[in-house]
This record gives C-alpha cells, sequence and structure tokens, in this order.
C-alpha cells in the first residue's frame, strides 16, 4: 500500500502561485520529504534550498537573507524546538513548522518557542501556499511611499499600524506577529464583537474552527501582555460560544 503523499500538487494551471521569489528555506532531514517539499514550494514560486541538520539550518539563518522558514521538529542533530529557539534568537524570520506531530503540547510549545505558524503532515500544497502567502503579506514593510497609517487610540492602549508597535500606557508591548495582527483586526473592530472563525480566517488565512487551539494560546499570550486575565478582562472580552471583542475600559 503506497503511503499517503505529503503534497496534493495540483496539475492544472491554475495552482496557487507565489508573487515575486521570495527566498525559503527547508529544514527537514527525511530525503524524500526534503525532496517534496523543495520540489512544491519551487512550484509555487520560492527560490528554496534545503537543509537537513539543525546545525546547518542556523548557519543558513545566520548569514542568509530569508523570507521563509519551514521547520521539521525531527532533526537528527538537535530537537527542532531547540534549534526554533535558538533560531528565534538571531532572526526573526517566520517560521513555519511542519512536521507530524500534531499533539497540543507540540503545537503550544512551537508556537511558544517562537514559530509563526503549524501545520501536521501530511498537507496538500495549496494550504502551505495560503499559510506562506499570509505570512509574507505581514512580514513585508510598508513601502516609503505609502501613506502614514492612523493610530488606533483605545484609551491607554495605542497602536501604530505604519510601524507595527503598540503601547499601553506608554510601555511599548512586546508582541509577535501574530498577536499583533489578532490585536489590530480586533481593534479596527472596536466594540463588536468578532467571530471566531472569523478571526481565523483573518489572521491565520483558515477557513474554518478545526484549529481553535490556535486562538487560545494566541489568545491567552495576548491578554498576558495587557496585563489582564479571561476572568477579569480589561480590553479583550469573551463572548462565550461566539468570539471576542476589543474595547477601551469604562
Amino acid at each position: 500500500m503506497c503511503p499517503e503523499p505529503l503534497f496534493t500538487v495540483p496539475q492544472r494551471s491554475g495552482a496557487p502561485r507565489l508573487s515575486g521569489m521570495p527566498r525559503a528555506l527547508v529544514v527537514e532531514d527525511d530525503p524524500a520529504v526534503q525532496v517534496a517539499l523543495v520540489h512544491a514550494l519551487r512550484g509555487l514560486g520560492l527560490d528554496t534550498h534545503a537543509v537537513g541538520t539543525a546545525a546547518a539550518a542556523l548557519q543558513e539563518v545566520a548569514n542568509t537573507e530569508l523570507d521563509i522558514v519551514v521547520l521539521d521538529l525531527g532533526l537528527p542533530d538537535l530537537d527542532g524546538g531547540v534549534a526554533l529557539t535558538m533560531l528565534r534568537s538571531i532572526s526573526n524570520v517566520p517560521v513555519i513548522v511542519a512536521t507530524a506531530r500534531g499533539d497540543e503540547e507540540s503545537v503550544v510549545r512551537s508556537l511558544n518557542g517562537g514559530a509563526d505558524d503549524y501545520i501536521v503532515k501530511p498537507f496538500a500544497s495549496r494550504h502551505l501556499a495560503a499559510r506562506i502567502n499570509a505570512l509574507l503579506r505581514r512580514s513585508q514593510p510598508a513601502s516609503e511611499t505609502d501613506e502614514p497609517e492612523d493610530v488606533i487610540d483605545l484609551g491607554g492602549l495605542k497602536i501604530d499600524l505604519s510601524t507595527r508597535h503598540a503601547t499601553l500606557d506608554s510601555v511599548v508591548l512586546d508582541l509577535s506577529r501574530r498577536e499583533f495582527d489578532m490585536l489590530v483586526y480586533l481593534a479596527q473592530r472596536a466594540g463588536r464583537v468578532v467571530k471566531r472563525h472569523e478571526l481565523l480566517q483573518a489572521v491565520w488565512d483558515q477557513a474554518s474552527t478545526s484549529d481553535d487551539r490556535t486562538i487560545d494560546v494566541h489568545t491567552s499570550w495576548l491578554r498576558r501582555k495587557l496585563g489582564e486575565t479571561a476572568a477579569d478582562p480589561r480590553y479583550l472580552h469573551t463572548v462565550r460560544g461566539v468570539g471576542y471583542r476589543l474595547a477601551a475600559p469604562g
């Protein structure tokens, strides 16, 4: 019996492609999976290179300007979670963890360790393309010719869209890329309830609520950085069974 393929690569001309030539690094020790990933990413329009160890990955990240890293957790020389922590200490390049480990502990540990997204093998190439597109869009700096964005002001919480900085009572918040995107989406709809599936689709480019853990983890982290809890919210309110509402205190 043939194993389930890692990718389901579309054969028709309408296959998803990524604009430009972003540089991608695949970190995967299984030769067959590595070849499949490289083939798929190149087919999606990325200038892709691959390595099979954590040491080689760290060297590439340190010496090469990259736009995206696809990282497996089962590496031969170093656990992928440890490699992720080390990688994050030297670079802010977006990282998608692509692994067969689908348990909640692995997901939470990877996101907490600095991963921008998490995808479980096997997966379709168009699914991976959507995740990469979302990260590339959000990681691109604003053009110097762009008109400056307004600052969203919610009492003591201020969000500068042009610099991607948020402050709470004049103190800069240390937010991850996803946390900032989530905060902005809610702040732009301040006062109204944003449904969970809407938030998942807008911030993570996922069309369903099949991965509610992602929202739960990021909501918990965002609340912590806002200095509040679900039981005693100041800005971020849970509407049980529906979604979330961001509003100024009072």
